[in-house]
């Protein structure tokens, strides 16, 4: 590619846009014009694919509407696209889930993708060797020890 149309291309890729795929759902903000006025409309639905690179890149989102399946496709770095949230992280095996659309009621939904968050890390101490989260059973035992041992005590 030419240096310049290179340039052109970098200059007009959007860095506020979040990382999603395929079987995500997102709600898309997106500007629309009606003559002399403007107004966002939000488009929800789940991510069917994702395509291109650079300036051209495309995703596909597909919704249900009143029993009527609807697909738009959105241009990634368009600046008519206010923004874009990511409601669910969808569990699929494809990057292009063409599948979908034969799919209705329960048959069509898509597992959670859970996030490798950490709620707490482990610590270990280093005379015991063991995690600081006792679980339910040792929190009886050492109730139980320190009972007898308050009642040997007295």
């Amino acid at each position: 590619m030419h240096p310049t149309v290179a340039a052109i291309h970098h200059g007009n890729l959007r860095t506020d846009i979040p990382d999603f795929r395929a079987g995500d759902t997102v709600s898309v903000d997106f500007k629309v014009i009606e003559g002399a006025k403007e107004r966002i409309q939000t488009f929800t639905g789940v991510v069917i694919q994702r395509r291109g690179n650079g300036v051209s890149e495309t995703f596909t989102v597909r919704k249900i509407s009143n029993n009527i399946p609807v697909e738009r496709i959105f241009p990634l770095n368009s600046p008519r696209i206010a923004a874009i949230k990511v409601n669910r992280l969808g569990k699929v095996r494809r990057a292009r889930i063409f599948y979908m659309r034969d799919l209705s009621g329960k048959a069509a939904r898509i597992k959670e993708r859970g996030v490798n968050v950490d709620v707490a890390p482990r610590v270990t101490t280093i005379d015991e060797g063991t995690a600081s989260r006792p679980t339910k059973s040792s929190k009886i035992k050492s109730a139980k020890a320190a009972k007898a041992k308050a009642e040997a005590a007295a």
